[in-house]
């Protein structure tokens, strides 16, 4: 009988040494985080899938905290950009200085907070849409463009970008097609009163444990290419489609509450992280096919921003929750 294959093997061995060391991530992030599992767990799948996360969440609720944890757990490099008014697109990519150097005087690039694995895009919606675009490029292309020079940034490469939903002033909402970049939008709420106390006694006690590293980079980057290569059945990936679909308003077949309530509804990304969403999900679990409770799991976080109510919707206190889970029981599988 001949050997497996190496790759396969490979594989088998970085599946295998996830779903083993799940528990021991949501361990270590524990150290530091209290509460906030589902939270959590969604922030792990957008980054075992390669994509951008959206965390929306009121202040202090330790969004930047957890980001950074992370980072730390996978080995990668971390920097916070805090957004604001004057924010200029150089300030987050860099820029050209004049210097001396051997040869004379010469411009020499200094590169911006951009260049990291794991960039926290703090308020993100309180630049103007000229800064937001230089992220934007960075966040599809994986690059920055400067003095007409485009350049590579180091993978992997992740944007988690944080809102906060109550301050609405002097803020400038994100376009369409960036909120479409990012893979999920993570709601961040209250802790309960129980975990309340436990965060309170241990902040204002002694040290916290430190955080290990359990991974790296290229590990990571490895389990991009294993979660895209789990299998899903034709059905479960048309309900997918099907799901997204419903939520387009006066198109054939939508549903008369879409038609209602929804003035924008989710483009063909959405079916794709949906998928993707559901492949990482089901790997975590221990399995090696994905289900169509997969795909529920990740229609709230993945559709949430994707689909811009009307204002009869806000009129008669209709969210996008809900809107999602009227999705959930018209769409058949």
């Amino acid at each position: 009988m001949s050997s497996p294959h190496p790759d396969f093997e490979n594989e088998r061995q970085l599946v295998e040494s996830l779903r083993s060391a799940k528990q021991q991530i949501l361990s270590e992030i524990g150290k530091v985080i209290v509460g906030q599992e589902e939270v959590v767990e969604e922030m792990l799948m957008g980054l075992l899938a390669g994509g951008h996360c959206l965390i929306t969440g009121a202040p202090g609720l330790a969004k930047t905290l957890l980001v950074k944890t992370l980072a730390q757990v996978f080995s990668l490099s971390f920097q916070r950009i805090q957004f604001t008014p004057d924010l200029m697109p150089s300030d987050i990519t860099g820029t050209e200085i004049l210097e001396e150097t051997e040869n004379g005087r010469a411009l020499v690039f200094n590169k911006g907070p951009i260049f990291a694995n794991m960039i926290l895009a703090d308020e993100i919606n309180r630049t103007p849409p000229k800064t937001q675009a230089a992220l934007l490029e960075a966040m599809q292309e994986h690059q920055v463009t400067v003095a007409g020079h485009s350049l590579k940034l180091e993978e992997p490469f992740f944007v988690l970008a944080t809102q906060n939903p109550i301050e609405m002033e002097g803020t400038y909402p994100l376009p369409e097609a960036q909120l479409d970049r990012f893979m999920l939008n993570i709601v961040i709420d209250y802790l309960s009163e129980d975990d309340e106390v436990k965060v309170i006694t241990r902040t204002t006690g002694g040290k916290s444990e430190p955080v290990q590293q359990l991974f790296s980079g290229e590990q990571l980057l490895a389990f991009h290419q294993v979660v895209r290569r789990v299998p899903i059945a034709e059905d479960v990936a048309r309900f997918a489609v099907r799901l997204s679909a419903a939520s387009r308003p006066h198109r054939p077949g939508a549903p008369d509450f879409i038609n209602e309530w929804v003035n924008w509804g989710a483009g063909t990304r959405a079916g794709q992280c949906l998928v993707l969403g559901a492949k990482t999900r089901a790997l975590l679990a221990g399995r090696s096919h994905v289900t169509f409770d997969d795909i529920k799991a990740l229609a709230r976080p993945v559709l949430r921003h994707r689909i811009l109510v009307n204002y009869r919707a806000e009129a008669e206190g209709v969210t996008v929750d809900k809107v999602i889970g009227r999705l959930l029981e018209h769409t058949k599988q």
